[in-house]
């Protein structure tokens, strides 16, 4: 059974009336049951043996929750039943499949505890509990807290290892109560004898055997011996098995850390010491230093074993952690990257002592959270001893790589004028400024974030002695106020607005800031490096200013336009198509080679004519990129008083949406290569034509599904799209729901093939417009019902027989309710 032929009984029967649907699901019981077991991860013979084979009781188990009915099917205690509970993967709402005992470990110790176990089917080869004695992995955690290991002296000697002393009684007492004899525990004893490793890990257990076997009362005499109240609450126990196994487990409310301290004593909480050799499990004493209260000795023990990971996972890591001496280097940055900004966030690691006493300085000021806000004003105040000399700051950055020591005892260093260190008047090592602009790195990425806290004032009074690099980084990635980067640009000049420009990271202010200079060189770095918009560069490629008027391209743009080394792509360079500027035009030819489209060829020749005369055209022409037969006529023109306006007509015929249609449904052709050429050329598809040719019949279906994948494509012809609905979706339709250029409602009307219409509501139920109610909530679901009662009504025999035409029924959905009441011939 299909998984939309699954879905599409589930909607039937929720759509129906209670009567019909259970009249339904009698009628299709093969079907219901076969869904069944896909929803529940039963077999189907069980499924219906659980349920007495009633049809109101499987609609009702289609609805239930899987694991609860799971824990009631574990509940009957059955073998055979428990063995498909423990094999179970039901499917979740979102469609996926899920491990029941995985996701619910509780399911097995119902089923133990529910179980008989002189049943022999218990005991059949490959059956559950050979299963259960076997598993390894993240089932154990089940395994561990399923009572599995007082089932058997086999099971408790090969699992009562990772348990709890306590717990170890419990499974001694229920071997007792199971078997009312102590011969288990004389097995168990055999066994030890045999391997003594069996007690290395429960000490105690042999001696309480064998005074057990010998007490006139077993039972009372294991019971005086568990200790009260330890490991009683199966929650705990839950996540004491989790943690042993090696998996992630919130820590549980109450739980008495006494008792872990024991556990670690007993059986430390290490790697080595996992049940299971799964890649994916994680050291134990990570796992308990993430839980709130975690004693110091074991966080100082997993900081031991792991600093990186015990930083990042630690609940509450001491401030002793970040002030130890290192001998690696790697180590010493790890702990600092992932537990210093979390430390301080949670109010853990006090930020003052973090500044005077934490080092070393470059490697804290890196990790410090300066987004939050008393970290940032503790550095801002500290930073004020700076003050506005340039000669402490540049000292404080020189220093900054070496220093070990505190980011007070750095600051105090800088600001020392009594030091046998050399002060620094100038900058250190300087760098010229990088194009394209990189992201500042090492001390340069730590010294421009401190920078940013300093106040005002000292900011303004110390970028004139950055160098050209340093430059950069604070006006294309540093995000300096406007005062700041006036006196940037007053100190460096257009350099520094050059160098602003050579890279991308830049907000649409300092944008809007670096085009309002009209300044020939930051507009051509702005070109080759500053990822435009196309409206941008067609205006620089034309030469229009921002504060009005026009001037000749300038030498600086032409000249990275020229650039071998650039990499342009051919919408940023199509952009000039219209500049009529005969240098733009050599370039952009040059470049690339072949224009497409007519209308491109002659929007350009009609440009260059307009702005520079026909002269400029015969060099146009001359560079041999243009087709034979447009440079003949051309170059007839160019003869003629009207030449300039014939060539305009030719124009707009070119770009007429006829001829652009023609265009685009040429045979033997890709569509969307044709699209994508249109597109890269400036021009946009005629979209009123295109809707017109195909209402009329006349556009190809290979360029009507290449048309569905843009955005702007208009709603008749996504329309048009859904005549053909792909099973499994596709983008453009995603994309046309969350647009709100096609609506739920349109797959439920329009959509063809019925499977596909039911596929596709089910799969994009959530996209939809930020502003529109659920797709799948009431508003759709009353006109589903609408429809259904409508055409199908209380006829069972319209239901199944609409069911039974929906994997392949042609039509949409309304269409399918009409024809199954057509053929079943009863009135509603």
């Amino acid at each position: 059974m299909s998984d939309s032929s699954r879905s599409a009984l589930r909607l039937a029967l929720s759509l129906a009336d209670p009567a019909t649907a259970d009249a339904l699901a009698d009628r299709m019981k093969p079907q219901l049951l076969a869904v069944l077991t896909d929803r529940l991860g039963m077999p189907a013979v069980l499924v219906d043996e659980l349920l007495g084979g009633d049809a109101g009781q499987l609609r009702a188990a289609l609805e239930a929750d899987p694991v609860e009915w799971l824990a009631a099917a574990a509940e009957t205690g059955d073998p055979v039943v428990g063995q498909a509970i423990w094999l179970a993967e039901y499917r979740d709402d979102d469609g996926s499949k899920v491990r029941a005992v995985a996701e619910a470990p509780g399911l097995l110790r119902i089923l133990l505890e529910a179980g008989d176990f002189s049943d022999p089917r218990w005991y059949a080869e490959g059956g559950l509990l050979q299963e259960l004695y076997e598993t390894r992995g993240p089932l154990m955690v089940a395994v561990l807290t399923s009572g599995f290991v007082g089932l058997s002296a086999e099971g408790l000697a090969a699992l009562g290892a990772y348990l709890p002393p306590p717990v170890v009684i419990d499974a001694c007492l229920r071997l007792l109560a199971l078997w009312g004899t102590t011969e288990p525990f004389v097995e168990w004893l055999r066994m030890h004898d045999e391997i003594p490793l069996l007690s290395a890990w429960q000490p105690q257990l042999p001696d309480l055997l064998r005074a057990a076997v010998e007490a006139p009362d077993p039972e009372a005499y294991l019971r005086r011996h568990r200790p009260a109240g330890e490991w009683t609450d199966p929650e705990h126990l839950h996540a004491l098995a989790r943690v042993r196994c090696g998996y992630p487990v919130a820590g549980p409310d109450g739980l008495d850390w006494a008792l872990i301290r024991k556990e670690h004593e007993r059986l430390p909480f290490r790697r080595e010491n996992l049940p299971t050799t799964d890649a994916r499990a994680v050291t134990p004493l990570l796992l308990l230093a993430q839980w709130e209260g975690c004693p110091d000795v074991l966080l100082w023990e997993s900081f031991r074993e792991d600093p990186t990971g015990t930083a990042e996972y630690a609940a509450e890591l001491p401030f002793e952690a970040f002030t130890v001496l290192w001998t690696d280097r790697e180590e010493r940055d790890g702990v600092l990257l992932r537990g210093l900004g979390r430390g301080i966030r949670a109010g853990r690691l006090p930020v003052e002592r973090v500044l005077a006493e934490v080092g070393p300085a470059e490697t804290v000021l890196t990790h410090l959270p300066l987004d939050h806000g008393p970290t940032r004003k503790a550095l801002t105040d500290l930073l004020d001893a700076l003050g506005t000399d340039p000669v402490n700051w540049l000292t404080f950055y020189a220093r900054m790589s070496t220093a070990r020591g505190s980011v007070v005892e750095l600051v105090a260093d800088a600001t020392a004028t009594h030091t046998r260190g050399r002060r620094h008047t100038s900058w250190p090592r300087p760098a010229p400024a990088q194009f394209p602009a990189a992201s500042p790195e090492h001390t340069r990425s730590t010294f421009l974030k401190v920078f940013a806290c300093a106040c005002e004032e000292a900011r303004t009074a110390v970028v004139p002695f950055f160098d050209a690099r340093a430059v950069q980084h604070l006006l294309a990635f540093g995000n300096p106020s406007p005062e700041v980067r006036a006196a940037v640009v007053a100190a460096h000049g257009l350099s520094a607005q050059v160098a602003m420009a050579g890279g991308c990271a830049r907000s649409d202010a300092e944008l809007r800031y670096l085009l309002d200079l009209d300044e020939p060189a930051v507009d051509a770095a702005l070109f080759r490096h500053g990822c435009l918009d196309r409206a941008a560069c067609e205006r620089l490629l034309a030469g229009r200013l921002r504060a009005g008027g026009s001037r000749p391209v300038p030498g600086e743009l032409l000249a990275v336009l020229d650039d071998p080394d650039a990499t342009y792509d051919r919408t940023t360079l199509t952009a000039g198509l219209g500049s009529g500027d005969l240098g733009v035009a050599r370039s952009l030819l040059r470049r690339l080679r072949w224009l497409h489209l007519p209308a491109s060829r002659l929007r350009l020749l009609v440009a260059v004519w307009e702005r520079s005369g026909p002269d400029s055209v015969r060099e146009i022409l001359a560079t041999d990129h243009l087709p034979d037969t447009l440079r003949r006529r051309t170059e007839q023109l160019l003869t003629t008083p009207d030449g300039l306006e014939s060539l305009r007509c030719q124009l707009a015929d070119a770009e007429s949406p006829a001829a652009l249609t023609a265009y685009l449904t040429a045979p033997a052709d890709r569509p969307h290569e044709r699209l994508r050429r249109l597109r890269s050329e400036g021009l946009t598809p005629p979209w009123e034509a295109l809707t017109a040719a195909h209402d009329a019949g006349t556009l190809p279906e290979h360029l009507v599904s290449a048309l569905w994948e843009f955005r702007d494509c208009p709603r008749p012809l996504l329309l048009a799209g859904l005549k053909t609905l792909p099973v499994w979706g596709a983008e453009w339709i995603r994309a046309a729901l969350s647009g709100g250029r096609l609506t739920h409602a349109d797959l439920l009307t329009h959509a063809t093939p019925a499977r596909a219409a039911l596929h596709n509501l089910q799969r994009y139920a959530g996209d939809r417009p930020g502003d529109e109610p659920d797709a799948i909530g009431p508003p759709l679901r009353v006109r589903a019902a609408a429809l259904t009662q409508e055409h199908l009504g209380t006829n069972v025999d319209a239901w199944a027989r609409c069911l039974q035409l929906l994997p392949t029924f042609a039509g949409s959905l309304p269409e399918l309710l009409a024809k199954a009441n057509t053929l079943t011939r009863q009135p509603i």
